[in-house]
C-alpha cells in the first residue's frame, strides 16, 4: 500500500512524518533520530554524497565540500544574493542561466539538486520505517516564498522521486 508522507524541508533541519491510525508520527531514521540536519557533504572523489548527521560531522573538517543552509538560495537569481549571504565556506556562483548555483570543483549544482539529496534520505528513512514505497509527499514551503522558490522546491521533490 502506498502512503503519503509530509516533509518539512528546513534550512537547518528537516523531518518526515506520516499519519498512523489517525495519529501523526514523526519518522525516525535508522539511528533513531527524528531530525535530519539539512547538510550534504560531496566527497572530492565524486562518490555518493553524505546527508544528515554524517555530513554535519564533516562540516568543520571539509567545509568547502559540505553544503548547508542551501534552502535560502532555492529559486533565486545570483544577482539577488548579497555579498553577505555569500560569506560561506562553499562557493555560491552564477549558473549559465543566471540562477544561484553551488560550485564544487568543476561541478555546478542548483540548490534544488542539493535539497533533493536531503529529500532522498528522508524518503529512504520513511520507506525503511513504514516498509512500503513512498511515491507521494507534501513538502512544506515558507509562506514568504515566491513562485520561483516554490517551483524550485517542487523540482527538488521531483528529483528525489
Amino acid at each position: 500500500m502506498n502512503r503519503i508522507v509530509g516533509i518539512d524541508l528546513g534550512t537547518t533541519n528537516s523531518l518526515v512524518a506520516t499519519v498512523d491510525s489517525g495519529i501523526p508520527l514523526v519518522v525516525a531514521d535508522a539511528e533513531g533520530r527524528r531530525l535530519t540536519p539539512s547538510v550534504i557533504h560531496y566527497p572530492a572523489d565524486a562518490s555518493a554524497p553524505w546527508v544528515g548527521s554524517k555530513a554535519l560531522n564533516l562540516r568543520q573538517l571539509k567545509p568547502s565540500e559540505t553544503i548547508y543552509s542551501v534552502k535560502r538560495f532555492m529559486g533565486r537569481r545570483f544577482a539577488e544574493i548579497t555579498a553577505d549571504e555569500r560569506q560561506l565556506p562553499y562557493q555560491v556562483v552564477a549558473g549559465v542561466d543566471g540562477d544561484a548555483c553551488i560550485a564544487l570543483g568543476d561541478r555546478r549544482l542548483k540548490p534544488e539538486e542539493v535539497s533533493a539529496e536531503v529529500l532522498k534520505k528522508l524518503r529512504a528513512d520513511a520507506e525503511l520505517f513504514m516498509g512500503v514505497e513512498v511515491t507521494r509527499a507534501v513538502i512544506t514551503v515558507p509562506a514568504y516564498f515566491n513562485d520561483a522558490q516554490r517551483q524550485a522546491t517542487k523540482r527538488a521533490g521531483e528529483l528525489a522521486g
